[in-house]
């Protein structure tokens, strides 16, 4: 479709163009977090073990990931608005659906759509700041990325309890389904195309900018850092309900109260984050990677006495605005360093993100069960080790370009 044809965003309505895309951005927060209260309760509906359903997230995520590294080539070549408005409308419909289904196996493939249609979304409101700003408030918008997204973790557990308890666990999907068509009708008022330049749809140039962005060092290992930092959260979104609920007998209301503080952490991170983000980049982050292995070491030596609901919620809230300190810092970084190609910049950070995620959490929940707070200690120092190793050769390479340029 020729630019001058397409439906642009006025003057006037810049702002709230603005505010609907940060309304978005917790969209695959919201996705994955709203029913961790209820997946003890869809086990028993569905029928369905807790790895089954434990596996309606990687399935989410694995689909979210690998949608991210395509995206951002079409949204580049074809254009951000009607892409991700009616991918807005086809999320609703596949919410729906898994409302009313008894089948796993349709709720799978629901989730595989709900990936794909989430990824056009975000990635395409990653790319709008991009379109729509530049310089530090460019800088400011992509910072404040993490911070917006942790609403998600924050508040979609929290409100997943309430739903789960006073109309069944169908109530999510419905809430999902709600908020998706709302959204898609203020788009369709107020938003509009933001792609000024577009590029021709060539494969092999397209292919070549992914082996660009993959070839340099700092952006790859910022990807594994990111999925790492991730990981912690997810692992935790993944084990903690049927921790809180099984093993130590809570009600999911108080499985929800137990998500939205530790999305709160997450939320802490990210400010933390932003405040400092003028300071050097890698001695901040050795510095938080040292207080990772401070508190786990602290998580693990209390293994030797009675832990409870408020001692495994201390440890992971800490754990978790470590967590989120890293992912804001490596996140705005990586996002930063291709501005001409945002799209496919921001599909691949988070598709290579959320492919490491998935991956890691799953492996990790397979191998480590969720049956205790001694199962949820031993995963988090998986994932910090791994980040350690990381971040060594982050050190390495960082070290070696300095001197090569000297």
């Amino acid at each position: 479709m020729p630019a001058e044809t397409l439906k642009r965003i006025r003057d006037e309505y810049q702002y709230t163009a603005t505010i609907l895309a940060f309304a978005l951005i917790p969209l695959s927060g919201f996705a994955v977090d709203i029913y961790l209260p209820s997946m003890p309760q869809m086990g028993q509906s569905l029928h369905a073990s807790s790895i089954q359903v434990q596996s309606t997230i990687t399935i989410f995520l694995v689909s979210y990931g690998i949608s991210q590294l395509f995206i951002g080539s079409l949204l580049d070549s074809f254009g951000r608005y009607h892409i991700g408005l009616w991918a807005l409308v086809v999320f609703a419909l596949s919410c729906l659906v898994i409302a009313t289904t008894q089948n796993i196996y349709l709720f799978y493939a629901m989730r595989v759509v709900h990936g794909i249609t989430v990824a056009a979304i975000i990635v395409a409101k990653r790319a709008f700041f991009v379109d729509m700003y530049s310089g530090d408030q460019l800088k400011s918008y992509l910072s404040m990325f993490t911070i917006v997204w942790s609403t998600g973790p924050i508040f979609a557990p929290f409100l997943g309890g309430y739903l789960e308890t006073a109309f069944g666990w169908q109530s999510n999907f419905y809430f999902l389904a709600a908020f998706a068509l709302v959204i898609a009708l203020l788009e369709l008022i107020f938003s509009g195309e933001t792609l000024v330049e577009y590029s021709v749809f060539n494969f092999k140039k397209i292919t070549g900018v992914y082996i660009n962005m993959l070839a340099t060092p700092s952006f790859t290992l910022g990807l594994l850092m990111l999925g790492l930092s991730y990981s912690m959260v997810m692992v935790f979104n993944m084990t903690g309900p049927f921790i809180i609920e099984h093993h130590l007998s809570f009600s999911p209301v108080t499985a929800g109260y137990c998500s939205l503080i530790l999305g709160t952490a997450w939320m802490v991170g990210g400010f933390a984050g932003k405040a400092t983000i003028r300071k050097p980049f890698y001695k901040k982050l050795f510095i938080n990677l040292f207080l990772q292995i401070i508190f786990i070491g602290a998580m693990l030596l209390s293994l030797t006495f009675r832990m409870n609901l408020y001692t495994l919620i201390f440890f992971a809230f800490i754990i978790h605005v470590t967590a989120g300190f890293t992912f804001n810092n490596y996140f705005s970084y990586s996002l930063s360093l291709f501005p001409k190609n945002a799209g496919i910049a921001g599909g691949l950070s988070g598709g290579v993100n959320y492919i490491i995620v998935s991956l890691l959490s799953y492996g990790i929940v397979y191998f480590i069960p969720a049956s205790d707070e001694e199962n949820l200690a031993y995963s988090y120092l998986v994932l910090i080790f791994l980040s350690a190793l990381v971040m060594f050769f982050v050190y390495k390479i960082n070290r070696t370009t300095s001197l090569h340029r000297a």
